[in-house]
């Protein structure tokens, strides 16, 4: 084995009330609202202090909702130094909006984003990790160099292919109708940091009435041990890795959870040890791919960062 070099980034997504508003199904609930309020108070301070102990910089998506609804909160998130990616409004899923929908929702929100931290956003994850088919090329319109919705890959960063399709199956057809291969995309230049539901605090620990498959209880050592052998398997078998997280103050703000995450940490840390191992923001993971790797010839490329505004 080579020298090692790996690149790990926590990605805290404040979806609190929006989250309950756009994709959980707890619009009518007041008690669902109410844990949203937790998750954009309590939640993120408790991250914020978790973060501040072992010295880590981190990528906070913040829906516009959770930016004009909890304002105090987020200006924590940003005078600490954290990057703020976006994240839509009220965590609505691209694939249920028109395009104008999504237009209206991006721009919104891309100003917005700029406005408070005083410079454009440069990454951005699809709320619930759905992705419309006008999606990367919305993103590359606005500027948007990284992407962290899409799962090619579990641990390399990759350029996004933009344009795929599929056929379904319609039993109610001939067989011959469906049976065509997936037609790949057409190259961008929009950098992919890949999603994982394995590195979710979500599906296993946040309760959804909603949801007919979802725990709220599962131990969180249980999680802890599938997130402890990704970290062993990728540092076995590549030199060079990005070990992207997904959290969430609405979870990850909760006592059971936080101490999963310092024994995550305290772990890391032994690896921090030896040359190479670091936390980074996710910026900074999209930096070091493109400096090591040229998108495809003829790939779509992000338009100049804030170019959108002047339009």
């Amino acid at each position: 084995m080579g020298k090692k070099r790996v690149l790990i980034s926590y990605g805290v997504d404040v979806d609190a009330v929006a989250g309950w508003l756009g994709s959980y199904g707890g619009e009518d609930s007041s008690n669902d609202i109410s844990r949203g309020l937790f998750a954009g108070t309590v939640g993120v301070r408790r991250v914020l202090k978790f973060f501040e102990k072992y010295n880590i910089k981190s990528t906070w998506f913040i829906p516009g909702h959770s930016l004009e609804t909890f304002p105090q909160e987020m200006a924590l998130v940003r005078d600490a130094g954290h990057e703020i990616g976006l994240h839509g409004y009220s965590h609505e899923n691209p694939t249920d909006m028109s395009l104008e929908q999504q237009r209206d929702v991006l721009d919104k929100t891309y100003k917005m984003l700029t406005d408070f931290c005083g410079k454009p956003p440069r990454g951005s994850v699809a709320p619930w990790w759905e992705t419309s088919m006008e999606g990367a090329q919305l993103l590359l319109d606005y500027g948007i160099e990284y992407d962290h919705s899409m799962s090619h890959h579990d641990c390399q960063a990759y350029y996004l292919p933009t344009g795929e399709s599929w056929t379904k199956i319609d039993y109610k057809k001939k067989a011959a109708d469906w049976m065509h291969p997936l037609k790949k995309g057409i190259d961008t230049g929009l950098v992919e940091i890949p999603s994982n539901w394995y590195l979710d605090d979500l599906p296993p620990m946040m309760f959804i009435k909603s949801a007919p498959n979802s725990h709220g209880f599962v131990n969180a050592r249980d999680v802890e041990d599938i997130w402890r052998d990704h970290f062993d398997y990728f540092y076995r078998e590549y030199d060079e890795f990005i070990f992207p997280m997904t959290i969430h103050p609405d979870v990850s703000g909760r006592p059971h959870v936080l101490l999963m995450h310092e024994r995550q940490v305290k772990l890391i840390e032994h690896f921090m040890k030896h040359e190479g191992v670091e936390f980074v923001t996710m910026a900074e993971i999209a930096d070091d791919f493109k400096a090591k790797n040229k998108p495809a010839p003829g790939a779509i490329m992000p338009a100049a960062a804030g170019s959108i505004l002047k339009n």
